[in-house]
Parts: C-alpha cells; structure tokens; sequence
C-alpha cells in the first residue's frame, strides 16, 4: 500500500554555534547521553505528526552528521527526510528549509532542535489548532515568575504577568502564510510567530509542556542529561501500532574510486604501507581501494558518499589512512541500522605487484571493518589506459548490507 502524500513538514533548524553551552560543536551535535541533541530531537518529531514531511536544517559541513541522525530517528519512514544547508541566522536557516518543503505541503512547522524533549503531543496540538483556527499556533507556558520592568539597574514599573506567555516550538502555520510572510520580512524576528504577526496574520496560542525547554546554557543541558538518564513517565503511544512489519530486504552498492601517482611520500593502498612506490594524491592518503569501499557501503544504506562525510572541508581526515575511513563508515552503517555482509574489490593498477600481500590486505580491510568479509582481487589493463600507463590506481567495490539484527 502506498502512504499518502505528506500534508504537514516539519522544519527542524539545528544551526545554533553551541557557544553558550561552552562546547566545541554545533549546539545540536552535542550529545546528551550516546545520541546528539538533534537525534533526541528528531525522535520526537518522528513520535509525534505521523506522515510528515521533515526538512533538518544544519550549519554547512555537517550535512553527514546530520543525515546519520534523521535515518536512525526515521527508522523505516527515510523517504521523508531531506537534509539542507542553513545560513548565518536562524530567519536564513529556515527560509532555506522552505525551499525544500515538497509542493503537496499544506501545513509548516518550524521547530526548534535545541527543544530537544519535546513531547510528541505538542506537535499534534499545533497541527489541531491550524485547521480548527485557520491560523498560526503556538505553544506558550503561561509566565510564573513576577516581572520587573528594569532601567540602568533599577525597578521602575511590574509587567502584568496574566498577558504574557513564554513561546516555544514548533510553531506552525498554513504553508501560503509563512511563505508569503518571509517574502515580505524586512527585519529579523525572534521566532517565525513574530515574523508571520508582523505580516498581519493572526496567531494562536496552545498549550506548551516543560519539557519543551530550549538548551541554550551549561545548566540546561546538565538538565536534559538528568531528565534523559531518568525520564518521567512515558508518554502514550500516538502512532498506528500494527503486528506486521515489512519484509528485510538486503541492500547493494557499488563504489568507485580513481587516484593517480604521485612524485612525493609514500604508497598507502588497500591499508597498507607500500614502501618505495610512489604515493597516490589526494586530500588523505589516496587509498583507492578504502575510498571506494566506503562509497560502496555507503550508496547501499542511502547514506550519501564519501565527499558527505569525509569531503576536504573536513580537516580531521587529511592525511588520514583507511583505518579512519573505514571504522567511521562501519559506525554509520551500524547506526543507521545495518549489518555489512560482505565487500568484494577488484582494483586495477599496473603497480604494485598487489598478489603477495592480498591476505594482509583483505585482513586489515575486514578488521577495519568490525570483521566483516572483505575481498580484494587485483587486474592490470594490459597496457591500456591511465593504469596500464602506470599513471593512478581505480578501485570497483561491491558492498551487501543486510538489517541489523
């Protein structure tokens, strides 16, 4: 049966720097127990508006990261995930994730990755809201402290409290509204409500839970660390449950790589050391054999290719060996739920002699791999072409991932 077309995107922005948090990475790559904060995040909107569309928006260069994430959060549902580059602020980052809503889209939420916790329900109260209403909706918590209106480091007035409401995410309009809204913005907002009030549309206010915090301090992630480790009461089940699941199907890919010679450092081929041969070129140590197993790998989980995840604007893989490579694309693969069956490389080159050291080779390239079957066969070209010239080495691999047990 095929599902319906999705009605309602999600729009995760995972843009934030993470500097209030005092951590090297992006915000939403920050971990919370052994899975990102975007991960938990994504759990949550795969848990809450069934078949929707969902659009994660991630500072440029994490696109890898961020696509290993949605596949584990989607599980069987893939197809509905689209990862896009953001831009310098957060009004940027989602009107690049309007750019990547699918036509058939009626309704748009805009969600918030630092919101990690947030329960699936809210979603479902957003979405309720737009088509009872009509209009835009929010979720707000209603303001318990009592506000002080300040100036130079004095109180001049109090704030009444029962008209505020601190807002959350997703915030959710009619795809038109928020569309046209961007259109016309001619400033920065604080939130998509501010932007889309600001174009004289109405908005709604639903509930909001408190678990929705937003991580933007050291304290707040020590916090959500705590509700992870020990979280409160399971929410209930919203999604169809159903006794049949879809038969596993065993998965294919093919990867290719080509590097030529070069005149100054060393040979490293198949995870070897090759000494006196002349170096292959590349931004890490040019292993055409390890680079095409990890397309190969790759294609078959729909995982991207090699430039995703190990592109040269990854500095930490210069002059990197296929050990790297190949443990983290094993880790990719085990994350996004599959077990590797098998690899088998043919490789074409008129050197090196690659006979003697094929069991060295196939070893080191399985252990690389968390053991799985790796083969490696070797062919020159008899003369013809850039490998019989001697001029590079091209590597063909096959990979067959099966489900993960």
């Amino acid at each position: 049966m095929i599902a319906p077309v999705p009605r309602v995107a999600v729009i995760v922005v995972a843009g934030g720097s993470g500097t209030r948090l005092g951590e090297r990475l992006p915000k939403a790559f920050v971990g919370l127990d052994t899975h990102s904060i975007l991960r938990h995040s994504l759990d949550g909107v795969f848990a809450g508006p069934g078949n929707a569309q969902v659009v994660v928006v991630v500072p440029r260069g994490r696109e890898g990261e961020a696509l290993t994430d949605a596949y584990a959060a989607a599980g069987d549902r893939r197809d509905l995930i689209s990862v896009v580059t953001g831009g310098d602020t957060r009004q940027k980052s989602v009107r690049a994730g309007l750019s990547g809503v699918w036509a058939d889209v009626e309704i748009v939420l805009v969600h918030d990755a630092a919101r990690a916790l947030t329960p699936p329900e809210q979603f479902t109260r957003v979405i309720d809201a737009i088509r009872e209403t009509g209009w835009g909706a929010v979720p707000v918590l209603p303001v318990i402290d009592t506000i002080k209106r300040v100036d130079g480091g004095e109180i001049v007035g109090v704030v009444d409290r029962a008209e505020l409401g601190a807002a959350q995410t997703p915030q959710g309009f009619h795809r038109d509204i928020l569309e046209s809204a961007y259109a016309v913005a001619d400033a920065e907002f604080t939130d998509d409500a501010a932007l889309v009030a600001a174009a004289g549309h109405r908005v709604a206010a639903v509930e909001g839970d408190p678990l929705a915090f937003k991580i933007t301090t050291p304290t707040d992630l020590e916090r959500a660390r705590s509700l992870v480790a020990s979280p409160p009461a399971p929410h209930p089940v919203t999604a169809p449950v159903t006794l049949e699941r879809p038969a596993a199907v065993p998965r294919v890919g093919v990867g290719t790589d080509v590097h030529a010679f070069s005149d100054a450092g060393e040979l490293w081929l198949a995870g070897l050391r090759w000494p006196g041969e002349a170096a292959l070129s590349g931004h890490s140590d040019g292993d055409a054999i390890a680079h095409a197993i990890v397309d190969a790998l790759l294609a078959a989980a729909g995982l991207g290719d090699i430039g995703t995840h190990f592109g040269t604007d990854r500095p930490e893989y210069a002059g990197a060996h296929a050990d790297a490579f190949l443990a983290r694309t094993h880790a990719l693969i085990g994350e996004a739920g599959w077990s590797i069956a098998n690899v088998s490389v043919q490789v074409q080159a008129a050197r090196p002699r690659f006979a003697p050291r094929r069991a060295e080779a196939e070893q080191v390239l399985s252990a690389a791999l968390g053991g799985a079957p790796v083969s490696v066969s070797a062919t020159t070209t008899d003369g013809l072409g850039f490998t019989g010239r001697a001029e590079g080495v091209s590597a063909v691999a096959v990979a067959l991932l099966i489900p993960a047990p």
